[in-house]
């Protein structure tokens, strides 16, 4: 590894930490006039399109098993998720919205339109903030693959 490759790699790190501060600041604002935190945001919104299993939550979202459980289990006393039976899975419980979680998730759906028009201006354009979620998708996808290739020890 070359030294420009190293500062690359250093600069993507400290700019991807920054963006994700970013955005749980910003989830937060958006997030709490519908009593919800961006943690259990982004949980309801992981379960909107179809009901999951806590670990396929814990997949699409990057982070622990553990960690959505405890959200999920959070939704589901505050009302806003329900378990709901797995027929691929008996011990493995579907996280589902209910309808009040619904209803908090619109609630989030006008100060979300608005950042994203805003987000999408001050990037110059739909294809810009297009381009940009493409390259995103590109180092996730780079870290995967790296991260599943054999280290050789």
């Amino acid at each position: 590894m070359t030294r420009a490759q190293q500062d690359a790699l250093s600069q993507t790190a400290l700019a991807v930490f920054r963006l994700n501060g970013q955005f749980l600041s910003v989830s937060e604002r958006l997030a709490e006039p519908a009593g919800l935190t961006a943690a259990w945001w982004q949980v309801l919104g992981a379960v909107l399109p179809e009901p999951l299993p806590v670990a396929g939550i814990a997949r699409v979202m990057g982070i622990t098993r553990q960690s959505v459980q405890r959200i999920a289990d959070l939704l589901v006393r505050e009302g806003l998720a329900a378990y709901e039976p797995n027929p691929a899975h008996r011990r493995a419980k579907l996280l589902a919205p209910t309808a009040e979680g619904r209803a908090a998730i619109r609630r989030i759906d006008p100060g979300h339109a608005e950042l994203a028009a805003r987000l999408m201006r001050e990037l110059g354009g739909q294809d810009a903030f297009d381009e940009t979620v493409r390259v995103l998708h590109r180092l996730s996808a780079a870290l995967d693959a790296i991260e599943s290739e054999p280290t050789g020890e």
